[in-house]
């Protein structure tokens, strides 16, 4: 094998695009090699035995979209269809993460009810009839971070999920790296949990039918992407190349134990090298995948984002990275961001170039017109167009979609219909630097670490990532309201890191604080939720670190002390530097605890009844001034 993997180029029955077995072997084969020894996955004998077929309804829905025409003229549209960020919401997610914004001609906006996968499906089938030339990608964080129905499972009906919508390739994303490498290659590749198991008897997870690439994270040791750098697609002749990408800064959001190893390298430089690559094999036309994005400036999915001006109406890390990524790519698929636009961003060359996320949870998916000039073997640029299209529920459900969820809630029902907490109203998670479920979250690790046989925690820090949704009052199914159930609880911390305790000094406290608003936070902060006693002030109209005033922060009415000792809870995540909170890996004396969601659930049961149920925690720890 050479040092620099090869692209995978299906040519199955009839011309169409997508992974024929043969391909799909060699594709996964030479997966297999790449992870190696992080995969920690058995021979390659036995794996290619376990291959699955490609019998199923997203394989005829692929040969269905694959046609036989050869279409005659100089120029074909190919149709790119794309979404990011699934999240595994194989259900339509519930309040606000389940609607978008539409802004109506006269200014007015409203909202619209959104998502499930069972929509989804329906709407992407459509939008595939009559199209001889249709490739569905996606730009990661499919999986992770995902409620119970999938996160129980790790995920497998998610991925089976994805399969029957036809998707053709993605990137990977943070999120994927959740469980860490090895979890990874078993997601690529199929087979069943290494401490789990098969979930149903005689049943085997077969993996993701789809090739998930990396061109961005290498092997430290041998500089060998971790699985495919890029997929060629192609269907009569037309070729279009994808190239993957992963968030470069994925280290400092995952446990770093999960990716021990592995190198998460510069995306531009990533992209272009790649793009090098098929430009010498020609492949010239060439979309990249990025787990990367950006913040329009108004939150409607269809606002106009080259108003006044080509990409004018956007800002974040996507701007400068489209600006830098080389003229050969010709169209930028992105997300993580969970935002929705299609703009318009310059190449380096001055030429207009597509790039597009699709929000969410499944709520929108992004129609790219991709026109292919047969004679150049290139994209026309100035013909293409992207759209948002929004995953409504007004539409059929998929059958085979209803069944795959149906057959999974059959396996959770009994855990996650089961009661565990009542709450008088629903706690939010808002976008906001103090969230009522922060506090309740950290109060909640507080109370089970406090005790000295469990720590001796003094105050609690909650990072606002690992919340993923709000405790809603109105009842999700037969529980009633204001009951909180397993499922619900799961969904609001799916990572289940365990907890930690651990001795930290005040000066490192007061550091912690101020790398929520400095170095690789400045631009984004990360303001961690903080346990009932420990107080500060935060002053945005200051800039970077100065934005902590110090002699503000106390710990149950006293100053913190620079020079004392600290028992501080925290998970694993955060303990291990996570969210770039580098200061707190230097910690000592670690106490391991229960699970952050047992911790979680252990409160809810504790503290709440159905006579007495729990009221939302005040807010006022963290005084802000604007």
């Amino acid at each position: 094998m050479s040092a620099i993997p090869q692209g995978t180029s299906p040519e199955g029955p009839e011309g169409r695009g997508a992974l024929s077995r043969p391909n799909r072997a060699h594709r996964t084969r030479r997966n297999r090699r790449l992870l190696g020894a992080v995969a920690g996955l058995t021979t390659v004998g036995a794996l290619l035995a376990a291959l699955p077929g490609t019998a199923g309804a997203h394989e005829q829905d692929r040969a269905e979209r694959g046609g036989k025409g050869h279409g005659h003229g100089r120029t074909v549209d190919v149709q790119l269809l794309s979404f990011n960020d699934f999240h595994g919401n194989l259900q339509p997610p519930s309040g606000s993460g389940g609607r978008v914004t539409h802004t109506n001609p006269d200014g007015t906006t409203r909202t619209i009810d959104a998502g499930g996968a069972e929509y989804l499906a329906t709407h992407l089938r459509e939008a595939r009839k009559g199209k001889r030339y249709t490739v569905t990608a996606a730009a990661g964080d499919l999986i992770g971070a995902t409620p119970m129905l999938s996160g129980l499972f790790h995920d497998e009906p998610s991925v089976e999920a994805l399969n029957k919508l036809g998707l053709d390739v993605s990137s990977v994303g943070n999120h994927e790296f959740d469980e860490g490498a090895k979890e990874l290659g078993r997601i690529q590749n199929g087979g069943c949990h290494p401490t789990a198991g098969c979930f149903e008897p005689g049943k085997k997870f077969k993996g993701a039918d789809f090739p998930y690439l990396t061109a961005n994270v290498t092997h430290e040791k041998s500089g060998r992407p971790l699985l495919d750098p890029y997929f060629v697609w192609e269907r009569n002749g037309v070729k279009i190349g994808f190239i993957g990408v992963t968030l470069e800064g994925t280290p400092d959001i995952v446990n770093a134990e999960g990716i021990k190893g592995l190198k998460f390298n510069d995306e531009i430089e990533s992209i272009n090298k790649y793009a090098k690559i098929l430009e010498r094999k020609g492949v010239k036309s060439i979309v990249a995948l990025l787990h990367e994005g950006g913040f329009p400036a108004s939150s409607s999915y269809n606002y106009n984002c080259d108003s006044p001006g080509a990409g004018d109406g956007i800002s974040g890390p996507i701007v400068d990275i489209a600006k830098n990524v080389s003229p050969q790519v010709d169209a930028l698929v992105t997300g993580h961001t969970h935002q929705a636009y299609a703009c318009t961003i310059p190449d380096p060359a001055g030429k207009p170039r597509t790039v597009t996320s699709a929000s969410s949870a499944g709520r929108l998916f992004t129609e790219t017109t991709l026109t292919y000039d047969r004679r150049t073997k290139d994209i026309v640029r100035t013909s293409v167009g992207a759209t948002n299209h929004v995953v409504t529920r007004d539409v059929p459900k998929a059958p085979d979609i209803t069944a795959l969820i149906d057959r999974w809630n059959t396996l959770a029902g009994p855990i996650a219909n089961r009661p565990v907490g009542h709450i008088a109203a629903d706690i939010d998670n808002p976008v906001a630097e103090e969230r009522p479920l922060g506090n309740l979250i950290a109060d909640a690790q507080l109370a089970a670490l406090s005790p000295a046989d469990k720590g001796g925690a003094q105050l609690a820090l909650m990072n606002p990532g690992g919340i993923r949704a709000p405790l809603v009052h109105k009842a999700s199914g037969a529980e009633g309201d204001g009951v909180v159930t397993y499922g619900e609880a799961f969904t609001v911390q799916p990572f289940t890191n365990m907890m930690n305790v651990v001795d930290l000094t005040g000066a490192q406290l007061l550091t912690a604080l101020r790398q929520q608003v400095s170095g690789s936070n400045q631009a984004s902060p990360k303001i961690l939720q903080v346990s009932k006693g420990f107080t500060y002030t935060l002053d945005l109209t200051k800039t970077g670190a100065d934005r902590i005033v110090t002699d503000s922060v106390r710990l149950n009415g006293e100053p913190i002390d620079p020079a004392k000792t600290y028992r501080v809870a925290m998970n694993e995540f955060l303990s291990g530097g996570g969210d770039g909170f580098a200061v707190l890996k230097e910690h000592k004396n670690k106490l391991v605890g229960a699970s952050d969601l047992d911790v979680f659930i252990g409160h809810l049961g504790a503290n709440s009844s159905a006579a007495s149920p729990l009221v939302p925690p005040a807010t006022g720890r963290i005084t802000v001034v604007k």
